[in-house]
């Protein structure tokens, strides 16, 4: 008793602080257990389907009646677990982080079948509906062509000849047409029947062939079986080493194959270079091989004018020198005689220059005068 009045105590002394706590926090701390409380909740639920699932039926109801108690001992129950709230919650044995995990993943496990199962349902549903449509249409066309025709050819000639033998013959032969195309299509779809129960009796027939030569194999040859993998496996191995040497070696010979490249470009753009140096050679060569013509045209020239020199310096006879002195005095004299006469012409043009102007002074008096004085008057 005593244990029991110190637990009501502090719960109400906790309950007496709750009270006096703000608004606000009060208000933050009823977000916060309702949020614990559906987190709670959804985890119980997990549980209770996982649970449920693992127990079988019977025991599940053994269980709920002897859960069923009397109402007093429900009151009694009550009042300790509302005397004893706070230290229960800490008491009660929840599930480990593995085990929630662990329930998660059956659960969305779970999940996944019922929606693939769902799925294929789904499926197997549309598929259904659309086949009971297309042959819905294909039947509502043939009925759309059956209407045609039977208002073509009877409807026609009943309103045209009414009461007539014709019509009712037409007629009787038009139902007996369609009972014929009914019964060759019910024989044609009976064939057909028999012919897919046939091909579904023999793929029946190989199906459990194949599944008792496969329990057959799988009886009788499974340890020979289990050593081929095991070859199969050391030869996977084997490849598989000699695909990485390969692989190695395929590193080495690209590396070379790059280094071989850039020497390779290295090599195109030294005969590119080259290409285009011999090019201003040979053009350097014919321009040199021109001025080479050339010179051996103007060689040519200077040798027969040498030639010719040489001969008028041979045949050349130096003069006597009295004959030299004679010619250079008159050459003197020709030069005094050139220079007198030089100054004798610029007199001359001296003199012809006043006598212009004067002539211009006469010209221009004489024509004043006849402006003033015409030789009419």
């Amino acid at each position: 008793m005593t244990d029991e009045d110190s637990e009501t105590s502090a719960s109400e002394a906790q309950a007496q602080e709750e009270n006096e706590l703000p608004i606000i926090q009060l208000c933050a701390l009823v977000e916060e257990l309702s949020y614990g409380n559906s987190a709670l909740k959804t985890e119980t639920e997990m549980f209770e389907k996982y649970y449920n699932k693992l127990e079988p039926r019977d025991q599940r109801s053994l269980r709920l009646s002897e859960i069923k108690i009397s109402g007093a001992e429900i009151t009694q129950l009550q009042g300790r677990w509302r005397s004893k709230s706070r230290i229960g919650v800490d008491r009660v044995t929840a599930l480990t982080v593995d085990q929630k995990c662990e329930l998660v993943q059956r659960e969305l496990e779970d999940a996944k079948d019922e929606i693939r199962h769902m799925r294929a349902n789904a499926e197997r549903d549309l598929q259904h509906h659309e086949a009971i449509i297309e042959e819905a249409e294909i039947r509502w066309i043939e009925v759309q062509t059956e209407v045609h025709e039977f208002k073509k050819d009877i409807l026609k000639t009943v309103s045209k000849k009414k009461g007539s033998i014709l019509a009712t013959q037409k007629m009787m032969k038009y139902i007996e047409d369609m009972n014929r195309r009914r019964d060759n299509m019910k024989d044609k779809l009976r064939l057909k029947n028999v012919s897919l129960k046939v091909q579904r009796k023999k793929m029946l027939l190989q199906l459990r062939q194949k599944e008792e030569v496969g329990e057959a194999l799988h009886e009788v040859d499974f340890q020979q079986l289990k050593i081929e993998n095991a070859q199969f496996l050391e030869m996977i191995e084997s490849k598989n080493q000699e695909l990485i040497q390969l692989k190695l070696a395929s590193g080495n010979t690209l590396q070379i194959l790059n280094a071989y490249k850039s020497r390779l470009q290295r090599a195109m753009e030294m005969s590119v270079h080259l290409d285009k140096e011999f090019l201003l050679r040979k053009e350097l060569l014919k321009k040199i091989e021109k001025e080479t013509l050339q010179a051996e045209e103007d060689r040519a020239k200077a040798m027969t004018v040498n030639k010719q020199l040489r001969k008028q310096l041979a045949e050349f006879q130096v003069p006597q020198v009295m004959l030299y002195i004679q010619e250079k005095i008159r050459i003197g004299d020709l030069e005094k005689t050139i220079r007198m006469w030089e100054r004798k012409v610029e007199i001359a043009e001296m003199s012809l220059k006043g006598y212009r102007k004067a002539w211009n002074k006469m010209k221009t008096t004489n024509e004043q005068l006849q402006a003033i004085c015409p030789p009419g008057k």
